[in-house]
């Protein structure tokens, strides 16, 4: 969620479920006032994942406006109080109607608090076709958080109840939910589909450091870890031993050359004052074998 305060009425805001203009609008269209508004007053839902692409849905969209000469389907939001509104559904048609040089949009503006918007800007959009990776996992997520809220009555795990309105399993919600602590750079991987869905969510487990390292091998050897691969640098990194050593060894197929290495504490004493760190002592370790690997690994160094 965002980092503005949610205001919880009382109301069941986890079971609101968008399925119907019915459901959207609270009403039938007969009945539903309807306004149309300056697109400049539209702005978009504070940190919404959604993202707006020039393909050719869009581009579809953006004639079948022009052609109509106004959008057909109103958009949903709500007031802001520092004026304007905020989009819950819409973002892409308030886009389209731009381009397509209207001024103006129909929508039905709504009183909701942060965490009915919140559910219901998730589930306005959760459904659409081609949603990227990283769509559904911040989307999943900021609904997840929001049904989390005092102001939000649950009936089951919040994992459940987003799955069954999505179709989807509550284990699965919790996988997606997992990709949002990858780093961009991984995340964008598998959104272009290059890195795995489950392989994405392994590698989900390391460190945001872990992460950093490991995109750099990826990128100094041109692989991309596929599932075994990812099963284990996740479980060297929960073990405390995932290395750019080890990551380059996986990411190369040479896992057999991987051989545990105790060092023994009273030997590094001779070496290391008593102030540095474990981190400080790896850290040290590592760049010695880095420089002895660039050197040829087999010449002796002066000491």
């Amino acid at each position: 969620m965002s980092s503005r305060t949610i205001a919880g009425n009382g109301r069941s805001a986890g079971k609101i479920k968008i399925s119907s203009f019915n459901d959207l609008f609270g009403g039938t269209a007969e009945n539903t006032e309807i306004q149309e508004i300056p697109l400049e007053q539209l702005h978009p839902f504070e940190n919404h994942p959604f993202k707006i692409l020039m393909n050719e849905e869009m581009e579809a969209l953006v004639e079948s406006i022009r052609q109509q000469g106004r959008v057909l389907v109103p958009c949903l939001a709500r007031k802001r109080a520092e004026g304007g509104y905020e989009l819950i559904s819409g973002h892409r048609r308030r886009e389209a109607s731009r381009l397509a040089g209207l001024s103006t949009m129909p929508v039905m503006v709504k009183e909701w608090n942060d965490v009915e918007a919140t559910i219901a800007m998730v589930d306005s959009n959760i459904q659409r076709e081609n949603l990227l990776y990283s769509e559904k996992a911040f989307a999943y997520k900021m609904k997840f958080e929001a049904l989390k809220h005092p102001g939000s009555r649950m009936e089951k795990g919040t994992a459940e109840e987003i799955g069954e309105e999505a179709n989807e399993s509550g284990r699965q919600v919790q996988r997606y939910i997992r990709l949002t602590e990858l780093i961009p750079e991984l995340l964008g991987l598998t959104d272009d589909k290059k890195l795995g869905f489950v392989s994405a969510v392994d590698l989900s487990y390391l460190t945001k450091e872990e992460q950093q390292m490991l995109y750099g091998k990826i990128q100094q050897l041109g692989v991309i870890p596929n599932g075994v691969q990812a099963a284990e640098l996740k479980k060297y990194s929960l073990s405390g031993e995932l290395n750019g050593c080890v990551a380059e060894l996986l990411l190369s197929g040479k896992k057999e050359k991987l051989k545990k290495v105790t060092l023994k504490p009273e030997r590094l004493h001779k070496y290391f004052p008593e102030e540095y760190t474990k981190d400080e002592i790896e850290n040290v370790i590592y760049g010695l074998l880095e420089k002895w690997k660039r050197e040829g690994g087999s010449q002796e160094w002066d000491t």
